[in-house]
């Protein structure tokens, strides 16, 4: 196992097909935002799917478990996270199912085919400005920081390279829906499914989750609301599905 892991780098179990992950806590780990879109994510047997900004590969690699899909491909532009993912999709032995491929979102269209994508994922940076930033080199604000890429680059790429009446899927945060909507309709990406996040049944939502068409007519589902925690400590029992266990 030492010849796999590098110096502070840690194992975690997925819980489900008896995958792992190789992450990094000193760089940045994965969060229940990545774990609620892959179950947030509908694919059909044969899809071909692009995670964009998959950090350390995990919504890949937990859909090439969920899922029937024909292959995943994860972009990531930090070496050091697709380093991880590419590891990790060695270790589980999905080679022949996952691609973890280095580069920029927004030169996407450069490395892929344009509309070669029947689904579309992307778990994006949240924030906006210097909110919070201290070091934006650190993989930790590349992650959670718009540094890299905007959201207007996500959904622009997304545009380029998924197939007509292909899906979108992302997860985000609500305080910026008016701006997601809005960009979306703009690249004729059409919001067709929305389910919003609680932590707890009396807070705010504090993410959304979106599905979204490329050239699909107007008319929208909001699903029911996904309240994370029955208490403190204890996972509503949808969350637990979501996870596997």
């Amino acid at each position: 196992m030492e010849s796999i892991l590098k110096r502070n780098e840690r194992l975690d179990d997925l819980q489900r097909n008896g995958y792992r992950i190789i992450q990094n806590p000193d760089k940045f780990c994965f969060g229940m935002d990545a774990v609620l879109l892959s179950g947030f994510v509908k694919a059909k047997q044969g899809d071909v799917l692009l995670d964009l900004g998959t950090g350390t590969g995990i919504i890949p690699i937990l859909l090439a478990g969920k899922t029937r899909c024909a292959h995943l491909t994860g972009l990531e532009i930090q070496e050091e996270s697709a380093d991880m993912a590419k590891r990790s999709v060695a270790l589980n032995g999905l080679e022949d199912r996952v691609s973890i491929v280095t580069g920029d979102i927004k030169e996407a269209d450069r490395l892929f085919p344009a509309a070669s994508f029947d689904i579309i994922t992307c778990n994006p940076p949240y924030m906006i400005g210097q909110h919070g930033l201290t070091n934006p080199e650190e993989p930790k604000a590349i992650a959670r920081h718009e540094i890299l890429c905007t959201f207007r680059d996500v959904v622009a790429a997304t545009a380029r390279l998924l197939k007509p009446s292909g899906h979108f899927f992302l997860v985000h945060r609500p305080f910026r829906l008016a701006e997601i909507m809005t960009t979306l309709s703009e690249y004729k990406l059409e919001p067709k499914r929305m389910q919003l996040v609680y932590p707890y049944v009396d807070r705010e939502p504090n993410m959304v989750l979106l599905e979204a068409v490329r050239g699909g007519k107007s008319r929208m589902t909001v699903e029911k609301p996904l309240i994370i925690y029955e208490k403190p400590g204890v996972y509503m029992p949808e969350i637990y599905d979501i996870y596997g266990y």
